[in-house]
């Protein structure tokens, strides 16, 4: 039950709390979650109701909460100097460290970082950096930047132009004209009827080519990709995709940004998402686990060669006009530098690698139940999406209802994943163990299991497309379960009779008992 503090929170918010990427209608209408404290992979909201985090706060808390060493060290720099910008030629020793910690981190010999405040403002950072560099050195229409579709990179208008979401699009006008979005490498989305993924991989390799085709190679200065797509719907791209299209990038000497914002730092069992996609980097951008979302901090790291016509070029004309007024904060670099130090001292990566194994044997176990199309992942990340009839793959509609459905009940129970549409993604901090992977699974497969039951018996809440609604039903009446009636425009009203073992409920009975289980089980 909610107290009082609670209540008056949740007034005060809707009164003046302006949330990102929220339904801000729904929103408005609905009770909120307060989150009051965290401790290890544990939050508590302000009832002192306890969770697990299993989307690591949004990517980010890849050390847990309550991390009383990084809380040291950001009151230790606070103390000493809590602030100081990096401009006109100004440095301070957390920036310089920093720095010198992420070069030797790299797959650069040597190299230079440019320090932000978030993922988005780093991939911003990166299109101002190719822009510069190009003009530098005497390619002024190489401008574009080639994306993907579901890619996600941030949200200013350059990020969210190279992000392959509309969401991030309506009413905002966006992409501009200077961003070009290839095919999904998702072999279960886009896999054709017998298609290897090898064969997938050699389409998507043509849909690239016919993009560059399209703008003109010497037009494009950059393709932008993560590792794995995070927010698009955890999406693993087939193998050899990388190299593979690197060749078509490298013939046309078109540059590889690697986004690890949500790879970076163990998430995938290695430093970084690149390693285990063999993708060749021509500069990285970092966020996130660089300080284990504890202080906001991005990096984007790029080696000499991209360095040295944009030093050159400041020379020439007096200034490199491009930073933040947070820019190496120094709060947030120390915090940063020790956040490495604990992933190296407390072998973070080598933990990842020993239960990631059990944790996506968990998740993949999941694909056994009626409404699970696909389970996909690696290391400590997976994806689970639902769909509406597995054979057919047909989606939910609308979609992203069931999503809706099974986060909130997973919340209702304990347990905080994120809906992307009708997937449901999955990220814990990395230091979960075993016990708390189980738990973690008990109440998704429990939720997801009585989503599916509840589907099977009622078919109240959502629709699915005819075509799997037809099978849906066929197996259902085989099992002694009518079919419910369906209108004239291809929907179907709820279901006034059930037959169990053969025998005809009385109606206020059956109504009774869905009214119940309705409220019980998903309000």
């Amino acid at each position: 039950m909610k107290n009082n503090k609670t209540d008056n929170l949740n007034l005060i918010d809707k009164n003046n709390l302006f949330h990102p990427i929220t339904n801000l209608k729904a929103h408005s209408t609905e009770d909120i979650l307060v989150v009051d404290r965290g401790e290890g992979v544990y939050i508590y909201d302000t009832n002192g109701k306890k969770y697990l985090e299993g989307l690591a706060g949004l990517w980010c808390s890849s050390l847990g909460y309550g991390v009383e060493e990084l809380a040291e060290t950001a009151k230790e720099q606070m103390n000493k100097l809590g602030y100081s910008s990096l401009f006109a030629s100004k440095s301070h020793e957390p920036a310089i460290k920093l720095s010198e910690k992420l070069i030797e981190l790299s797959p650069f010999d040597k190299g230079k970082v440019f320090f932000g405040n978030s993922g988005s403002d780093a991939n911003d950072t990166q299109l101002k950096l190719y822009t510069y560099m190009n003009n530098a050195l005497g390619k002024p229409n190489k401008k574009k930047i080639l994306s993907r579709v579901k890619g996600y990179h941030g949200v200013t208008v350059a990020s969210a132009s190279m992000t392959g979401l509309p969401a991030q699009h309506k009413l905002f006008d966006l992409p501009t004209t200077s961003f070009s979005h290839a095919m999904t490498p998702h072999f279960y989305r886009e896999g054709l009827d017998n298609e290897t993924e090898e064969g997938l991989v050699n389409r998507l390799v043509e849909d690239i080519e016919i993009h560059i085709s399209r703008e003109g190679s010497e037009n494009i200065a950059a393709m932008i990709a993560e590792p794995l797509m995070g927010a698009g719907g955890v999406i693993i791209p087939p193998k050899n995709y990388f190299p593979s299209i690197q060749k078509v990038l490298t013939k046309y000497d078109i540059p590889l940004i690697d986004d690890e914002v949500v790879c970076a730092f163990g998430r995938t069992g290695n430093m970084w998402g690149a390693e285990t996609f063999d993708m060749k980097p021509s500069s990285i951008t970092i966020a996130k686990a660089l300080s284990a979302g504890f202080i906001p901090i991005s990096a984007v790291i790029v080696p000499d060669s991209m360095y040295e016509p944009i030093k050159d070029a400041s020379g020439d004309i007096g200034i490199f006009g491009h930073g933040y007024t947070y820019s190496g904060h120094p709060v947030s670099c120390a915090v940063a530098l020790k956040t490495i130090e604990i992933y190296e001292r407390d072998k973070v990566f080598e933990h990842v690698n020993d239960v990631s194994s059990y944790f996506q044997q968990r998740a993949h176990k999941l694909s056994e139940l009626d409404y699970v199309g696909e389970v996909r992942g690696v290391g400590l990340i997976c994806g689970i999406e639902m769909v509406a009839n597995k054979k057919t793959k047909s989606l939910f509609d609308p979609i992203g209802s069931a999503g809706k459905i099974i986060a909130k009940k997973c919340q209702d129970n304990g347990l905080i994943v994120r809906a992307i549409g009708d997937v449901i993604a999955l990220c814990p901090p990395l230091i979960i163990n075993i016990a708390e992977i189980d738990e973690l699974f008990d109440i998704i497969n429990g939720n997801v299991l009585t989503f599916d039951l509840f589907l099977a018996k009622t078919s109240l809440l959502l629709k699915a497309t005819p075509t799997a609604l037809d099978s849906r039903f066929t197996n259902l009446e085989s099992s002694g379960v009518t079919a419910p009636f369906f209108t004239s425009k291809g929907s179907y009203a709820p279901i006034f009779f059930i037959y169990f073992n053969q025998y005809i409920l009385p109606i206020f009975v059956v109504s009774s008992f869905f009214c119940d289980y309705i409220y019980s089980n998903f309000y």
